[in-house]
This record gives structure tokens, C-alpha cells and sequence, in this order.
């Protein structure tokens, strides 16, 4: 709340500047048409519209009750200085110039003095004080009736200002509030989401891996290699239930060690090994060393491994080829097979192997991926992710 008062005074402030020099610039220039005033008597009030437009400058950048007392008295003086104490009465120039100052510039004050009953009181204080002189010193030069209608006009107009930013500020406020929390409650949403996605994608790649592999008996599979599987997804499980989150390390593995800029080279090895363990030979073509971030890294490997996941399950295969690139902005992995293929459309969008642990994966760290395949001609699948 605190915030929304200074943001509600400043625009106050500045308001009532700009409102109450434009007007004392007007009165001025009024005055400044010849004849308008005796020159003496212009001459002695300049020194006190120089005030009155100082004081507003001030008022524009504080809440000094002062400087609206300041310029309330200033502007006063410069209208006696002009009538009472003049030599000859102001022609209708000057007479409208005097007009100005009190129903105009001098009630610009008024913006500034709407945010508490102190300040209301001073309000209607500096209005009865310059309507009454402004009155006085035009009874004679212009009827009375058209003075009191422009006096309240050009008060009602700045208090009407004032009472309206006064009010419209704190709405505004907790309008901005509101688009706020609603933000944080999408951006909420969409960690959730995030994070829903990530779960079944660890559950895809870890356990409904093994399960899977459990229900076709472990064919194809040595049963150490499938032990080794499920030890590792017990520990991963373990992890879990202990509140910890897991950070992808490496292809088939999850742990809770981050790792900074890692040799792309050093972890293939690895995939290779695991699906070797599995019954499916994997041959490695191009690049041999590449360093990429941790988390483009565990994105790339990750996607790798279910590829080749998808070769040793449905290709009819023991064989695939891996064959890495890269040039200045981007690493690309292009993993063959000559296994029996399929048509893409024949696809269910709702699962979630290559959808998920593959394009969803890749897309997250700045990387896509394209599969091409026709039933009788094998599978080819190209990743990419940036440098």
C-alpha cells in the first residue's frame, strides 16, 4: 500500500505542475499585451508569478503543504498588485489575466490537496481565500456572476482531477496485482506441467522400460543386463521416496549429481555398452569428441537412448548405426536401422516413447528431431540440439 500512495502522489504532483504553469504561463502572457496593466504595476508583479511558478514547479516534486501556502499567498498578492493597488484599472486583457490566475493556476493546488482531510481542509481553506479576492478585484471590471461561475469551474475541474487519480490509482493497483497472481498461477501451472511430463518420461525411460522387458519374459535380454536394469531403477525409486529430485546424467540413468560441460565422447561409450548388455550392437560413425552443457548434453543422450531403445524393441534388428556430427552451432545424431520400418501415421499420438522422451526432450533445451521411415526400408532418426 505503501508503494501505491507514493506512485498516487507523484502522478498527483506532476499533474498539478503541469496543470497550474500552463495557466500561469496564459496569465502572463495576458498580461504581457500592451496596455493591459501600467507597467509599474506589471513590472512589481512579476516578481510574484515568478513564485507562483516556482511554487507549482515544487509541488510537482514534494508534498510540502508549504509551497502550496507559498504560492496561494503569492498569487494573491499579484492580484491586488495588479487592481487595488494599480494606477489605472487593467483593460479586459488584464482583467482576463487576473481571471486566470485565481480560477486557474491558483487552483491547481487543488489536485495535490485531495488525499487527506488535512489537505481537504486546506483545500477549501485557499479556495474561499482566492474566490474572495479574485471577487473583490473584479467586482467593478466584470459582473460578478461570470467571475463566480469561472472561480468554480476552474476549482471544481482541478478538484475533480485530484478526487479521480486519487481513486483511480489504488484500481489500477490492484488490477496489476491481479494479472500478477494470475501470472504466477499460469506459471505455476506450467512448472506442474513441466514437471508432470518429466515424471513420465523417468517412468517411460526407467521402469516401464524394465516392466516391459518383464512381461516379454527378458527376451532378447541376458539376465545379468536385466538385473543390472532393474537395480539401477530400484536405487532410482529409492531416491524418489526420499523426496530427492533426479538430474538425468546419462543415457538409461538418472542421479542426483550435476555435472558442468561434459566430453559427449566419454558418455557414448556408455549407451553403447548398455545396449550391447541388451543384445543390440550399436556401431558409432563421425565425431568421436564433442562438449556440450550438462543439460543439452543429458537431453541429447537421453533422446539417443530412446531411439535406440525403439531399434532393439521394434525393429527386428540386433544392429544400429550411430553417426555423429556437428558443426559451429549444432551437434546432430543420425541413428539407422534396417529393421522392418513402419508408416508414420500408423503412430498413436498418445504415446508418449517418441513424443515425450524424444521431441518433447529436445525441444525443451533449444533441439528438434526428425524421423523418416517406410515399412521394409528400417528407420532413420536425425537429433539435433544446439552447441
Amino acid at each position: 500500500m505503501e508503494l501505491i500512495a507514493k506512485e498516487r502522489d507523484r502522478v498527483l504532483q506532476r499533474t498539478a505542475r503541469v496543470y497550474g504553469l500552463s495557466f500561469t504561463v496564459v496569465s502572463l502572457l495576458c498580461l504581457g499585451i500592451p496596455g493591459a496593466v501600467p507597467s509599474t504595476n506589471l513590472l512589481i508583479s512579476l516578481p510574484l508569478y515568478i513564485i507562483v511558478g516556482f511554487s507549482q514547479y515544487r509541488i510537482g516534486a514534494t508534498r510540502a503543504l508549504g509551497w502550496v501556502i507559498l504560492e496561494i499567498i503569492a498569487g494573491i498578492a499579484a492580484m491586488l498588485v495588479l487592481t487595488v493597488f494599480s494606477a489605472a484599472p487593467p483593460d479586459p486583457a488584464g482583467v482576463s489575466a487576473i481571471t486566470q490566475l485565481g480560477a486557474a493556476s491558483l487552483s491547481s493546488a487543488a489536485i495535490v490537496l485531495t488525499t487527506d482531510r488535512i489537505r481537504v481542509a486546506v483545500l477549501a481553506t485557499s479556495f474561499v481565500a482566492v474566490g474572495a479576492t479574485t471577487l473583490f478585484v473584479t467586482a467593478d471590471l466584470q459582473p460578478l456572476p461570470r467571475t463566480m461561475a469561472l472561480i468554480v469551474l476552474g476549482w471544481s475541474m482541478a478538484t475533480i482531477i485530484g478526487f479521480w487519480v486519487n481513486a483511480g490509482i489504488p484500481q489500477v493497483a490492484r488490477r496489476i496485482a491481479s494479472i500478477g497472481r494470475a501470472h504466477r498461477a499460469e506459471r505455476q501451472a506450467s512448472e506442474i506441467e513441466a514437471q508432470r511430463r518429466q515424471s513420465a518420461r523417468l517412468l517411460h525411460d526407467t521402469v516401464l522400460a524394465t516392466l516391459t522387458l518383464l512381461a516379454h519374459s527378458g527376451v532378447g535380454v541376458a539376465p545379468d543386463a536385466l538385473r543390472w536394469q532393474a537395480g539401477d531403477d530400484a536405487r532410482l525409486l529409492r531416491q524418489l521416496r526420499l523426496g530427492a529430485t533426479p538430474t538425468p546424467q546419462s543415457s538409461g540413468s538418472y542421479n542426483l549429481e550435476n555435472v558442468e560441460d561434459t566430453v559427449l565422447g566419454t558418455t557414448l561409450e556408455s549407451v553403447k555398452q548398455r545396449f550391447g548388455r541388451m543384445g543390440l550392437e550399436v556401431s558409432w560413425h563421425g565425431t568421436g569428441q564433442v562438449l556440450l552443457p550438462s543439460d543439452v548434453l543429458d537431453a541429447f543422450l537421453l533422446a539417443l537412448a530412446e531411439c535406440l531403445e525403439n531399434v532393439r524393441r521394434h525393429s527386428g534388428v540386433t544392429e544400429a548405426h550411430v553417426t555423429i556430427t556437428d558443426d559451429e552451432t549444432t551437434v546432430r545424431a543420425m541413428i539407422t536401422d534396417a529393421g522392418v520400418g513402419f508408416t508414420l501415421d500408423d503412430v498413436d499420438s498418445a504415446r508418449l516413447g517418441f513424443k515425450e522422451s524424444v521431441v518433447g526432450r529436445l525441444k525443451e533445451v533449444g533441439g528438434k528431431a526428425r524421423l523418416f521411415s517406410s515399412p521394409g526400408s528400417g528407420t532413420t532418426v536425425v537429433l539435433e540440439v544446439p552447441r
